[in-house]
């Protein structure tokens, strides 16, 4: 079992920037695929970024490549999403999961272990 809760979140405005966090308990968290899920009110949960065991292969979605950043940091069993240059479209809540694929992926069904959530709100 793996508990993950995310932190992070809040309000800010366009332009701007926030780190989301998401620390990992229970089983071994160096042997999970690590992504971030966002869903928006009214919309289907939809992936946002995803990274390796190691930190050495991602994946980003199209729609905030260039924006965000997805790390992890082993030994403190955290991983982050670094968010600029946030937009409106970005407002949701954002949830953390762990997968035990072996590379990146961007399937929600392959993730086994979900967080609760964290709001992320961006205003115009």
């Amino acid at each position: 079992q793996v508990q993950l809760v995310e932190s992070g979140g809040g309000l800010v405005q366009a332009g701007g920037s926030l780190r989301l966090s998401c620390v990992a308990s229970g089983r071994t968290f160096s042997n999970y695929v690590m992504g971030w899920f966002r869903q928006a009110p009214g919309k289907e949960r939809v992936f946002v970024a995803a990274i390796s065991w190691g930190g050495g292969s991602t994946a980003v979605a199209n729609s905030v490549k260039g924006r965000f950043t997805i790390s992890r940091d082993s030994a403190k069993n955290t991983v982050y999403l670094q968010m600029n240059s946030l937009k409106p479209e970005d407002t949701a809540v954002y949830y953390c999961a762990a997968s035990r694929t072996v590379v990146p992926t961007a399937s929600s069904n392959e993730y086994d272990y979900w967080g609760q959530g964290t709001q992320v709100t961006v205003s115009s």
